[in-house]
């Protein structure tokens, strides 16, 4: 079983309202059995929503309490990506998930690229707090730039 980014799969809850719809994720899901999640919104972030990026650290360091997640505006919203983040390893207890496809550079999901924390686009190497959070636990992540 796979965990996929719900935005992938054409679900309206990235941060501006739309989605991320990927023909090869879509494709992927329609042979394979899936669990559909949105970290952010898990957390209790609403859709649409400020930006958001990882500020001070690493996404291991937010997991460990030594990094923020700061919207565009200045907003702290850590405590909401830890708890989407909890939420998602909380569903490896209760179903066969050996993969994440997740949403390549997002603070939350992306895995080897994300943004640098200063919202002008930059990227710099890390993870997505998600992301990093389920590779602690063993479980292998890939962004949909890696299907193609």
């Amino acid at each position: 079983m796979i965990l996929v980014s719900s935005c992938l799969c054409g679900e309206k809850c990235k941060y501006n309202g739309g989605d991320n719809k990927n023909e090869a994720v879509m494709t992927l899901c329609e042979r394979e059995p899936h669990i559909k999640v949105c970290p952010e919104v898990l957390g209790g972030l609403s859709t649409p929503r400020v930006p958001a990026e990882i500020i001070g650290g690493s996404a291991q360091d937010v997991l460990k309490g030594n990094a923020k997640i700061y919207t565009k505006t200045g907003m702290d919203v850590t405590a909401a990506f830890l708890k989407g983040a909890e939420r998602v390893v909380s569903l490896l207890e209760h179903y066969p998930i050996e993969k994440a496809i997740l949403k390549a550079k997002s603070p939350s999901c992306g895995k080897g690229k994300i943004y640098d924390g200063h919202f002008k686009g930059c990227l710099i190497e890390g993870n997505g707090v998600t992301a990093q959070a389920l590779m602690n636990k063993g479980i292998k992540v890939i962004t949909e730039e890696e299907l193609i």
